[in-house]
């Protein structure tokens, strides 16, 4: 792996569009800055990617936010599950957002993704079956 791919704390980062691609399949949950998709991987050291749309503001905007994203992952490098990826979608609020707010969020949405779920919660967002792919 060469120094971009590999980040502190032997964290993998998703680079290709198929692995971004193959995590937005996998269990999701969100917070006002940013939103967590996680899906099991055959790698051993965790994967992690970010993502920040156009519509959330121009060039200068987007790369402070994924900044910050990455601030907090490496803040949060023990919580993150081996043989999983994660993306991170960032949104505007992760901008004004304090720092901690940012990483206590994180290490909640990394426990709640890989929470087994009881048979009395929804699957689904109440949007009707997702479509298949």
């Amino acid at each position: 792996m060469t120094a971009i791919e590999q980040t502190p704390d032997a964290l993998r980062r998703l680079i290709k569009r198929s692995q971004f691609q193959r995590a937005a399949r996998g269990n999701r949950a969100g917070r006002s800055a940013f939103g967590l998709q996680v899906i099991a991987a055959e790698e051993a050291p965790p994967g992690v990617g970010f993502t920040v749309t156009k519509k959330t503001g121009n060039s200068p905007e987007r790369n402070r936010i994924k900044r910050r994203l990455r601030a907090a992952v490496t803040a949060c490098a023990r919580d993150f599950v081996p043989h999983h990826d994660y993306v991170l979608v960032g949104r505007r609020e992760a901008l004004t957002e304090p720092f901690t707010k940012l990483v206590d969020d994180l290490g909640a949405l990394i426990v709640r993704v890989h929470k087994p779920r009881s048979p009395d919660e929804r699957s689904s967002s109440g949007r009707g079956p997702r479509k298949p792919r």
